[in-house]
């Protein structure tokens, strides 16, 4: 799990230390801060001396796939001709395993670059059921993570929020053939999918800041160890200090 077919071999990306720096730093600002969007982050920067304006924030940040929670442009774009869902989750709880999962997709530091993190949860028991890593925000990789994810379970109900990987005909038609209702996060609504927003705070305090990855191999290695820790030994408060597996397989009902 988490070696996309186009990620098994690595091509260097080399942009400038000085990019890396940028998109390292807006990763670990909007992650404290989810928000702020591209305007406060630009303030922050440069308060800590790195001078850049809002355009080029709002840049890396569309690029790296992110955006903050607040009303306001949707940095994580979609094609104006695909189609968009209503959000089905406001005042709902998932009430078993697999009734309702979400997608979401984050930034990977790498020591000389980054990486694009696609994961898939079970909001019920914080299971990550699907992962994968790759150096492009290519479609191929997300797909490969929901083809892995629907060869154990399929869900009542699928999130996402409205970028163009998760309106695209292919996405879509994949759950629309296993008779999974669609949902997605309201317009520049990041806290609609707040359990991926949860995971992917815990893993980078927990382990991606903690470590510098120098190859996609290591960072691939570290992320896998840790999302076996979280799913099989980690205890979660909310889940009354049981792991996501203990709660994914205490009933096998469903």
């Amino acid at each position: 799990m988490g070696v996309s077919r186009s990620g098994l071999y690595y091509q260097p990306v080399l942009p400038s230390a000085e990019e890396v720096l940028l998109r390292h730093r807006i990763d670990e600002i909007y992650t404290r801060w989810l928000f702020f969007g591209s305007r406060r982050i630009a303030a922050v920067l440069t308060r800590e001396g790195l001078i850049v304006g809002r355009d080029r924030v709002q840049t890396a940040m569309r690029e790296m796939g992110i955006e903050g929670i607040h009303p306001g442009p949707n940095l994580s774009k979609r094609a104006l001709e695909h189609k968009i869902y209503p959000y089905l989750l406001r005042n709902l709880t998932a009430q078993y395993p697999h009734h309702i999962w979400g997608i979401d997709l984050t930034y990977i530091r790498l020591v000389r670059g980054w990486m694009y993190l696609v994961a898939i949860i079970d909001w019920h028991s914080r299971y990550v059921v699907s992962w994968a890593l790759d150096q492009t925000l290519e479609m191929p990789f997300v797909l490969d993570c929901v083809d892995r994810a629907f060869e154990t379970a399929l869900p009542a109900i699928f999130n996402s929020d409205q970028g163009s990987h998760f309106t695209s005909d292919k996405y879509l038609e994949r759950l629309l053939s296993r008779n999974i209702q669609i949902s997605m996060d309201g317009k520049g609504r990041a806290i609609d999918n707040i359990f991926t927003e949860r995971l992917w705070r815990s893993l980078k305090w927990e382990e991606v800041y903690l470590n510098e990855y120098d190859t996609p191999r290591q960072a691939r290695d570290r992320i896998r160890a840790w999302f076996a820790f979280y799913n099989t030994k980690r205890p979660h408060q909310s889940l009354d200090y049981r792991t996501p597996w203990e709660v994914l397989t205490e009933n096998r009902k469903y």
